[in-house]
């Protein structure tokens, strides 16, 4: 086998993990892992075979009991090795103890069961060029960076299971990326981000309290081909992303060790990452 340890990443490696990922056809945003890595840097390992990377996995964590599962990759030559396996379970090592979720592509879901995740929802991928309906009055969309983080921050929360104000900070904030607010009575009503990823704009998380609030945020991102990653318990997300005209390209799973979270999902239009959640 080699001389094979599994280690936290470096900067640089997290270049060829997304390259990875883009092969796969996973489509991660421009920059993604640049983001991703300040969140936890401890977070992001790798597998190195007599020096060369071989395999990676994320297990990052967040707020004070929660973790997030991504990049379980393997390069395809070094398949079948045992490689991911051990690459794997350094990344629940370094998350045991807490509540871990995952999005699982359909070839490793049996396996997650395996080690005690459970089926929440799965995340449809949708991509196409949005025609969106016509705006709703009172509510046009304002530039994030007008409002205060706090707020930002507590809305987001209601959608996910743990305080990513890290994450979150970056991500409205970074280069490329286009962060837009609906107010109601001087209250958030929806909160969307659109960042690219090569050809198409990724959007999310796009999270909203009514569909029309959803649209408006959609419309106003959408700008050329667009990616959503629609949980398929939003009924009103799956009708909105077809109604706009796109069409469902691949699904995820949404797994997590545990019951589910008590979050949201029907206010989720799309997730932020299927790396970080």
């Amino acid at each position: 086998m080699g001389d094979f340890v599994v280690a936290p990443a470096g900067v640089d490696d997290l270049g060829l993990i997304a390259q990875w990922a883009a092969a796969e056809g996973w489509l991660p945003g421009d920059g993604d892992e640049r983001l991703f890595f300040p969140v936890d840097p401890g977070g992001f390992l790798v597998g190195r075979l007599d020096g060369l990377v071989v395999s990676s996995i994320s297990a990052v964590r967040q707020g004070t009991g929660h973790g997030f599962l991504g990049f379980y990759l393997t390069a395809p030559d070094q398949r079948g090795r045992g490689y991911g396996l051990r690459t794997w379970q350094a990344g629940m090592r370094r998350l045991a103890g807490r509540h871990i979720g995952l999005d699982g592509v359909v070839a490793q879901q049996d396996n997650y069961r395996k080690s005690g995740f459970r089926h929440a929802w799965n995340n449809l991928r949708f991509r196409g060029t949005a025609r969106v309906q016509a705006a709703v009055p009172g509510t046009a969309p304002v530039d994030v960076r007008r409002l205060g983080f706090e707020d930002l921050a507590a809305y987001d929360r209601r959608f996910f299971p743990a305080r990513r104000d890290t994450f979150l900070a970056l991500w409205i904030s970074a280069p490329g990326h286009r962060a837009l607010a609906v107010l109601r009575d001087g209250k958030l009503a929806g909160l969307g981000v659109g960042r690219p990823a090569g050809p198409v704009v990724r959007i999310g998380p796009l999270h909203a309290d009514t569909p029309e609030i959803a649209a408006r945020l959609l419309g106003a991102l959408a700008s050329g081909p667009v990616v959503l990653d629609v949980p398929d318990r939003n009924r009103d997300g799956v009708e909105l992303a077809r109604a706009a005209g796109l069409e469902q390209i691949s699904e995820t799973a949404r797994m997590y060790t545990g019951e589910p979270p008590d979050i949201d999902v029907r206010g989720i239009y799309s997730v932020a990452s299927l790396e970080l959640g």
